[in-house]
């Protein structure tokens, strides 16, 4: 199996996304929504063998995520809200996947914090949000808005 299938069924162990439409359906449409939004939304790290590790960051508006946060809003429902062209305010952690080989070494956080770094520099970035779904996804983000300086709201599972 290709790591481009690897990381697709990756997704639907850890998201069984299938099975939740209120979860952001990741495909190549999705993918290029984000990318529109900003250019760093999307961010991979990839071998000769193909993708290694996918960390999407939908940028957004204060308001879309209060209304996440407080469950007004489903996940798939804050990226099909999320305006094109405005000034966002805060940044949602989608998800961090990285094949089980290569994990441990930093990867997810490095390829989060670029994609943050670079959407910082267009838009003035206030808050990080996000809804883990794991452990490793609680400490990730953690440890992601220390390096940011920036707060972090959780919603809860």
């Amino acid at each position: 199996m290709d790591n481009f299938a690897r990381m697709m069924q990756l997704a639907e162990e850890v998201f069984a996304v299938h099975d939740d439409p209120t979860q952001l359906q990741v495909d190549a449409e999705v993918l290029a929504r984000l990318r529109r939004l900003h250019p760093a939304a999307v961010r991979e790290e990839a071998d000769a063998e193909g993708p290694v590790a996918w960390t999407p960051l939908i940028p957004t508006t204060t308001e879309l995520m209060e209304a996440f946060l407080s469950a007004t809003l489903t996940e798939q429902e804050l990226f099909e809200r999320t305006p094109m062209d405005v000034v966002y305010e805060a940044v949602y952690l989608c998800s961090a996947m990285v094949l089980e080989e290569h994990r441990r070494g930093g990867l997810a956080k490095r390829t989060t914090l670029d994609g943050l770094d670079k959407t910082r520099k267009d838009h003035r970035i206030t808050t990080l949000f996000c809804w883990p779904f794991t452990a490793g996804g609680d400490a990730l983000a953690v440890a992601l808005a220390r390096a940011a300086r920036l707060p972090l709201r959780i919603r809860e599972r």
